[in-house]
């Protein structure tokens, strides 16, 4: 199994932990020693490192897009084409910073939507209205392009793609 992939299964055998019993309490914020704060990113890192792949610090995720842009490793929305493995990072627009959400892309669905797992989203288990602080890691379908066939709104601000080994 090439790295990409395992790092595909490590966040799918994820899917469906919540938080707990604290607000935003999990081992993905243990691992990166930021428990008790937003723990997507968190989540993310974690799931890199069960496989030894080296990614940008995405923690703060406002931070990691700057990061995966910096090593040339960023697409928009407008010119990238999402790839199963790269990191998906949102802008909600609640206030604050402009990305404020990252997860992983597990395929294009070739109707303008990607599916993706990403941590702390509402989900099945946690009833939260919260895409981005929600408390469950959970399997989503998201639009990229605004002419998406679901008429999903668009929450994508763009792609860091990992290096992966192979």
């Amino acid at each position: 199994m090439s790295q990409k992939e395992q790092f595909l299964e490590v966040a799918k055998n994820e899917i469906g932990t919540i938080e707990g019993p604290k607000d935003n309490e999990t081992k993905y914020g243990a691992f990166t020693k930021a428990n008790f704060q937003p723990w997507c990113g968190s989540f993310v890192m974690w799931c890199a490192k069960q496989v030894n792949l080296k990614i940008p610090n995405v923690v703060g995720t406002s931070a990691g897009a700057e990061k995966f842009k910096g090593i040339g490793a960023w697409s928009s929305v407008e010119t990238g084409k999402p790839k199963p493995g790269d990191l998906v990072f949102f802008d909600f627009a609640e206030g604050g910073n402009p990305i404020d959400h990252v997860g992983i892309v597990l395929k294009d669905n070739g109707d303008g939507t990607i599916t993706t797992i990403e941590g702390n989203t509402s989900g099945n288990k946690k009833k939260s209205a919260s895409e981005r602080n929600g408390g469950e890691v959970a399997q989503k379908i998201r639009a990229y392009k605004k002419d998406n066939k679901k008429k999903l709104k668009v929450f994508v601000a763009g792609f860091g793609t990992p290096k992966f080994k192979d």
